[in-house]
């Protein structure tokens, strides 16, 4: 059948047939990846940086039915490849099914729905409709330790640019990290104020735009990139002009409804400056024209009422990719019931306060930090030795490492408190095995103003000693894949160094420490 032309009465409608099809295939990739999906939805109504993810399918359908007068006419010739997207989309989802990892569930259901309709549709088609399918992919949250670094990033970014616009402005400021000390009052840059509120619905919006920005390439790639600089800015100037308020007004000028309103304004003024670069942009170079001219938000005209509808014939790579998407949902739904084994352990309680020539106190965490580090046992205690030596012992433990609770990385949490990293490696700590494995950690040496600390850390994951955050998720989904586990602990040693204390003396004290204290760790951390 060749493709109708524009002026040609003839329209094709889907078989009910087809729309069986369609609708037995949509329920298989639901099937497949319901763990992830359910996760995806539960993320878009807590986390307000992905708050705008249920407006995207609505925004992909609009996109979609723009082109319904061009649909209606084309032949849905279908395409193989698409079968194999299928099954490839399908495959992802089974393995973050059985690997417990939403996110794998949630890219193998967006590429089996990328395949399905290749497999409906054809290339011709699928090249047409390329802006909703892609507009598809801003739906799935970013995994969480992936956040949890951007985030760091992001909140001293906004802290640096924040305290530089404070000063422009006559006032005096101090930065720690993200704690902006303003004398009376301390502030801190936490996530609510780190920018990713305003970055990925910003770059949303800024891809739509680009799609309806009848301009050149370069034009559309630069207003959707844009939206990052933007984003970093203005957050910037947000928090710059909290501590300036809070500098005259006092502290309530952070708080409630103010500080809410103040993201919602800084997210429109964004927005706004997005639309100002779009009109300063279409009258740049030859084409210039005024914006609303290139801004293509255009409706469909009405389909012919005179026309003949013709019924639409069934793809067999349709067909095909159903096959493949119903057995791998069978495949999925057959498994049986994966539960989580979590190992017996003693607690924390009981890890003893006397090491060898250690004495140590026990000490806790407020219940902020622990609501967002969300552990189920942990160890703070500092230890002293017969010489005044101090080691502060922390060891952060999970029962499951599942739906965003994992150790945080002290290489992205210490900056977070203004300590700066001056050296980093990994050492073998001398004298030191687990598991009959000699000790690697990761060694930092770190400094805020004028003191100084010695830290060793590592990750003890069912078993094994890394100190690779990439291999720690690795293994994570692997043991959770092979072995129903995804149990561990993050182990933090620290030595305060006192001015002009020799490095060299304090890996001394830090090592004789580790020697009494690491070979009981096994039984705290299994």
């Amino acid at each position: 059948m060749s493709a109708a032309t524009d002026t040609d009465p003839v329209l094709l409608r889907p078989t009910p047939l087809i729309a069986g099809v369609v609708a037995l295939a949509l329920a298989a990739i639901a099937a497949l990846s319901l763990d992830g999906l359910e996760y995806m939805w539960t993320v878009w109504l807590g986390s307000p940086e992905f708050s705008h993810g249920p407006l995207i399918p609505l925004v992909a359908a609009f996109l979609t039915w723009q082109q319904k007068g061009w649909l209606a006419r084309q032949p849905f010739t279908g395409s193989w490849s698409g079968v194999a997207l299928c099954a490839i989309g399908a495959l992802v989802a089974l393995v973050g099914k059985l690997g417990s990892v939403f996110t794998l569930g949630q890219i193998g259901a967006l590429l089996a729905f990328w395949g399905l309709i290749l497999a409906f549709t054809g290339w011709t088609v699928c090249r047409r409709l390329w802006a909703p399918l892609v507009i598809l992919g801003f739906m799935i949250p970013l995994p969480d330790f992936v956040l949890s670094n951007l985030s760091s990033e992001l909140q001293l970014l906004s802290s640096s640019f924040g305290v530089w616009f404070m000063r422009l402005f006559g006032v005096s400021v101090f930065l720690e990290g993200n704690v902006i000390d303003l004398g009376g009052y301390r502030l801190q840059v936490a996530e609510a104020c780190d920018g990713l509120r305003y970055l990925f619905p910003l770059m949303t919006l800024g891809f739509i735009m680009a799609v309806f920005f009848q301009a050149a390439l370069w034009k559309r790639l630069l207003l959707f990139l844009s939206s990052i600089p933007i984003t970093l800015l203005m957050n910037s100037l947000r928090v710059g002009t909290i501590g300036i308020m809070v500098e005259h007004w006092g502290i309530r000028m952070a708080e409630g409804f103010l500080h809410e309103f103040q993201g919602w304004a800084v997210f429109m003024l964004s927005a706004a400056l997005m639309l100002l670069e779009m009109a300063i942009l279409a009258r740049i170079g030859r084409e210039g024209r005024p914006w609303r001219e290139v801004f293509g938000l255009e409706f469909p005209a009405p389909l012919p009422k005179d026309a003949r509808i013709l019924r639409r014939p069934t793809p067999p790579s349709l067909i095909a990719a159903t096959v493949v998407l119903v057995l791998m949902a069978g495949v999925s739904l057959a498994l049986p019931e994966r539960t989580e084994v979590v190992p017996a352990r003693q607690s924390f309680v009981d890890f003893p306060l006397a090491l060898e020539n250690w004495e140590g106190r026990r000490s806790g965490m407020e219940q902020v930090y622990l609501d967002q580090l969300q552990l189920d046992d942990y160890l703070m205690a500092d230890y002293r030795n017969a010489t005044g030596a101090r080691v502060n012992l922390y060891v952060a433990w999970y029962d499951s490492q599942q739906a965003g609770r994992s150790a945080h990385s002290p290489r992205t949490c210490l900056p977070g408190g203004g300590w700066q990293i001056r050296e980093f490696g990994q050492v073998e700590v001398e004298g030191v095995a687990l598991a009959g494995t000699p000790l690697r950690v990761n060694r930092a040496v770190i400094a805020l103003g004028p003191s100084r600390q010695l830290v060793y850390y590592w990750f003890q994951q069912r078993g094994r000693v890394l100190t690779n955050e990439y291999l720690v998720k690795w293994f994570l989904f692997w043991d959770s894949l092979t072995r129903n586990r995804s149990d561990g602990a993050l182990v933090r040693l620290i030595v305060p160094l006192a001015e002009g204390q020799d490095i060299a003396a304090a890996e001394s004290e830090l090592t004789g420490f580790a020697r009494a204290a690491v070979p009981l760790l096994p039984a705290y951390v299994p």
